[in-house]
């Protein structure tokens, strides 16, 4: 790709053109040392337990968001703070791919009440390649003086930046994690780096992270919910059906919201999985769950977040499916380009109304 500096990305963008297929997110082109934000892709879905093609979603959203408009309500041209998406590591792809069909002999073999333990140690080893992979990266942009964000891929992909984040901030932060599910499970399925156990990784391995607030929870075991409750202070969840009852009953949003936002310490780090989202917002993502947050209701819950003064230090964004008419990648690059204004405006790059 030819890189543009800042003055030219703002330039080009500006004028509105149709992006070129080569193109970066958002149509853009720049260097990722003169960006503020660094987006990095991960193509990984090794653990998946379902729907498979999220290993796919970070470069179908990178070519939905060419569909993009570039202004936003919320956040003032987000764009001019600068956000460049790096390019897919085309060797953890493959390392997707293989691990995948190891992790499908996995699970059929526990679907017959039997093990397959040299294909479960390939996909664990192969998971810590990836936490390797994403570790060394969001450390070296870290280390640069950029924010960093993930883009997804199956929802293990962030534990390298949380711990990235986790080694190098002085302060302790919190996490919003908007999802269907808790991700509490440990070694589910027996694969240690599971999709549905990146929170329990995230809590065990990052000693800095001092609250796990969820919300749009409604899939979830025993074991995961006891681990919610065993968190005392330093969890809370709001469930989608208590979220749909109190809805109902004439609480507003905000008063739901504002809630738990003021459990949150003043760093906070956003997690995103699609299905936290209603599945007509994600039909093809891997586990789609009956009710959730409306897109809009996602879009105003990152806003309040900016809006209490409190600063977005990273984020990730997961399980975006893939389809043959791009609906699912669509809603992917917008939920994306807003969680890319809410982090710059609450870090002051840009303003926001």
């Amino acid at each position: 790709m030819n890189y543009r500096n800042l003055e030219e990305e703002i330039k080009a963008l500006e004028l509105g053109l149709p992006p070129l297929e080569n193109d970066g997110f958002i149509g853009g082109r720049l260097s990722p040392e003169d960006a503020t934000l660094v987006l990095l892709p991960v193509p990984w879905e090794a653990t998946v337990s379902f729907g498979e093609g999220t290993a796919s979603a970070p470069e179908a959203i990178k070519l939905a968001s060419h569909q993009l408009d570039v202004e936003n309500y919320h956040y003032i041209k987000p764009y001019s703070a600068g956000i460049s998406m790096l390019e897919s590591d085309k060797n953890i792809k493959k390392l997707s791919s293989k691990a995948r069909k190891k992790a499908i002999k996995v699970i059929e073999a526990l679907e017959n009440e039997k093990n397959d333990k040299k294909a479960l140690k390939f996909v664990n080893e192969a998971s810590k390649t990836l936490n390797s992979f994403v570790y060394e990266k969001s450390l070296e942009q870290i280390k640069n003086g950029k924010f960093v964000a993930v883009v997804g891929g199956d929802h293990s992909c962030p534990l390298g930046l949380i711990k990235a984040l986790n080694d190098t901030l002085d302060e302790e932060f919190g996490i919003l994690h908007v999802d269907a599910h808790h991700d509490l499970r440990e070694a589910y399925e027996g694969f240690i780096y599971s999709h549905a156990s990146i929170f329990y990784n995230v809590l065990n391995e990052c000693d800095k992270v001092s609250r796990l607030v969820q919300v749009g929870i409604r899939d979830y075991s025993k074991e995961e919910s006891q681990r919610m409750q065993n968190l005392g202070e330093k969890g809370a969840c709001l469930y989608d059906t208590a979220m749909q009852s109190q809805l109902a009953s004439g609480k507003s949003l905000e008063e739901l919201f504002s809630f738990y936002i003021e459990k949150l310490p003043q760093n906070v780090y956003l997690s995103i999985d699609i299905d936290g989202l209603e599945p007509l917002n994600c039909p093809n993502t891997g586990t789609p769950v009956p009710s959730g947050l409306r897109y809009g209701e996602l879009e105003h819950l990152i806003f309040m977040i900016v809006k209490s003064g409190r600063n977005i230090i990273g984020f990730d964004l997961c399980e975006v499916g893939t389809s043959n008419d791009g609906f699912d990648e669509n809603v992917g690059a917008r939920v994306l380009y807003n969680l890319c204004g809410a982090l710059l405006a609450s870090q002051g790059k840009i303003e926001f109304r």
